[in-house]
């Protein structure tokens, strides 16, 4: 049970005691060599959390339930949107093949600090792998299943993998895309080359293995098991790469001490989840909500986690919620809009067991986070984290008794535990500006990046003075400490020398009743520099679509004409990553 009964008591106590803490938060986390100090200043300036304590981030995910236990209990649960497969393991299970795979990478050559490359859809198999390297110390490097050899290849220079593991397939809506023609086009473009390549072969499409290089991963998995090795809290546990915050791809790196004290926290704080309860997270294990969310938190807490392979459809994820009585469902915005288009069609969720529902990953705007709290009758929130950070900067805490003010619950909520953010003002005067992070940052964020088989500090990362975390989001900061995100710095838009955020904009078109996504960019203005732009996709449909007056109407209404929006341009649909977040940069104004 949580010590404090509300917010401010809890975020006094890690701010005004931040030793003891998290000291105290680390006993959440089985230790070989418990730690007696929090945090410690490195030599290039940022900090290891936990020092020279000792853990394995596997055993603490899968095997100390079992003799807890839970070993009957399902551990993960998986369905393929793609090919209607299902699995369920529990935690026994999830032991015997882990370890027996462990084995296997082991008897590959795989040995504590080297890097396994995996690069698979969301699978029984990738959650295997990846804590199959933290149980011998290995470090693992999660890439989108759906590379080009040209960008697997930069991936794997990267990294310098001692072993590749892929699946023999993924798929692309329903469409079969074999994996090994990518595989062998990046091993012939990339410098490094592994030792070894592992292939899950799946019935769909399988692969016809090399007999010098390639092994089956089933096969692997019956090897001798292998025990968990004991690491350093500040032992690498794994590399993910974002395009994040500062531009061109980083890996970043996440320790296994700090990491799994922040993850356990979380769980209870922030989700108000307790072992035995279920949790569900739409996002592919190859980014980093599926790290955290989908693998590692659940687990370290002795949940069950629910996971899934390709874009489930609103009907699906109702089936799977009942399904399984899931208490907390992880999603982002985009998923909630197709929710929003498809549930016309449907009525209403009823679904007991659900308690909340979270999303994040872009900005969600309030007219959808209300016809979702309508759609599910449930709480449903964003907050506000980034793959840098690993877990939520700021967030509603519903392990908490007290319950939190309506006014907060349509934003992105209060800081999370050890977060200390202010405002960096580019303008003298206004109160909303760049978002930064007091340094040290808590448990459970970036170690560094990894470059030339070190782990660094960019610069870029740090503000002048050396002493914040750039976030690169702005926003403003509540004497309540409620943080009101405008949107990425590059997305304020400077209209005659007054900033508005495109987020802003973005707010009022969505709660048009026909609109079902939209997003604003700046384009240059002779007279007054910039002025905003706005793309939208419309709910019927391109014809069906509202005018573009009034939508102009509504901005001006709300904000003022000085806004000068004057162009909207409906669109069928919007540019998005591969983790689902609009790319404003590619709305090109001509």
């Amino acid at each position: 049970m949580l010590p404090w009964t509300t917010y401010e008591a809890m975020y006094d106590a890690a701010t005004s005691q931040p030793e003891q803490f998290w000291l105290e938060a680390a006993q959440r986390i089985t230790w070989k060599q418990a730690p007696v100090s929090a945090c410690r200043t490195r030599a290039d300036g940022w900090h290891d959390w936990f020092p020279d304590a000792t853990l394995n981030t596997c055993h603490n995910a899968v095997d100390r339930h079992v003799a807890d236990g839970r070993g009957g209990q399902a551990a993960l649960i998986w369905h393929s949107c793609a090919t209607k497969e299902r699995q369920v393991v529990t935690y026994r299970e999830l032991q015997g093949r882990v370890a027996g795979f462990a084995g296997g990478l082991r008897a590959l050559g795989v040995e504590k600090g080297d890097r396994v490359l995996i690069a698979m859809p969301t699978m029984i198999e990738t959650a295997i792998a990846m804590l199959a390297c933290a149980r011998i110390g290995a470090v693992h490097v999660v890439v989108f299943a759906g590379y080009a050899g040209p960008e697997l290849a930069r991936r794997i220079d990267s990294v310098a993998p001692k072993v590749i593991i892929i699946a023999s397939c993924s798929f692309q809506g329903q469409t079969t895309i074999p994996s090994q023609l990518a595989l062998n086009e990046a091993l012939a473009e990339a410098e490094h080359k592994p030792q070894a390549c592992v292939i899950v072969q799946r019935a769909t499409c399988p692969a016809q293995l090399l007999p010098e290089r390639d092994h089956d991963f089933h096969t692997l998995e019956q090897s001798a098991p292998a025990e968990p090795v004991m690491l350093r809290s500040e032992d690498p546990l794994y590399i993910l790469h974002t395009s994040g915050t500062t531009g061109h791809a980083k890996g970043i790196v996440r320790d296994n001490g700090g990491h799994a004290v922040a993850l356990a926290l979380s769980m209870e704080l922030i989700y108000g989840c307790e072992p035995g309860d279920t949790f569900f997270t739409t996002s592919d294990l190859g980014w980093v909500v599926g790290h955290s969310y989908g693998v590692y938190a659940p687990l370290l807490s002795g949940c069950t986690s629910v996971i899934v392979e390709g874009g489930a459809s609103a009907s699906a994820i109702r089936a799977l919620c009942h399904e399984h009585e899931v208490k907390c469902l992880f999603t982002t915005p985009t998923q909630m809009r197709l929710m929003r288009q498809e549930s016309r069609n449907l009525s209403g969720a009823i679904l007991p067991a659900l308690a909340r529902i979270f999303v994040a990953g872009e900005y969600a705007d309030p007219t959808l986070l209300e016809w979702a709290r309508s759609y599910f009758c449930k709480p449903v929130v964003n907050h506000w984290w980034q793959t840098e950070t690993g877990w939520s900067i700021t967030a509603h805490f519903f392990g908490l008794p007290e319950r939190e003010p309506v006014a907060l619950m349509n934003d992105i909520g209060r800081p999370a535990p050890g977060f200390r953010p202010e405002i960096m003002l580019s303008i003298p005067g206004e109160q909303c500006g760049e978002i930064v992070l007091s340094l040290p940052l808590p448990p459970g964020c970036l170690a560094g990046v990894w470059k030339d088989g070190a782990i660094h500090v960019p610069a870029a990362y740090l503000d002048e003075t050396g002493q914040y975390y750039r976030t690169f989001d702005e926003g403003m900061i509540e004497a309540s400490r409620a943080v009101h995100m405008l949107g990425r710095s590059d997305d304020v838009i400077k209209v005659a020398g007054r900033r508005i955020s495109g987020v802003q904009i973005e707010k009022i078109i969505a709660a048009h009743p026909e609109v079902h996504a939209c997003a604003v960019v700046a384009t240059p203005d002779e007279l007054r520099g910039q002025r905003p732009v706005a793309y939208v996709v419309p709910n019927s449909g391109v014809e069906g679509r509202p005018s573009s007056e009034e939508i102009i109407g509504r901005v001006n209404h709300a904000l003022g004409r000085w806004i000068g929006l004057k162009e909207v341009r409906f669109v069928k649909h919007l540019p998005t990553t591969v983790s689902g977040k609009i790319t404003r940069k590619r709305l090109l104004v001509s």
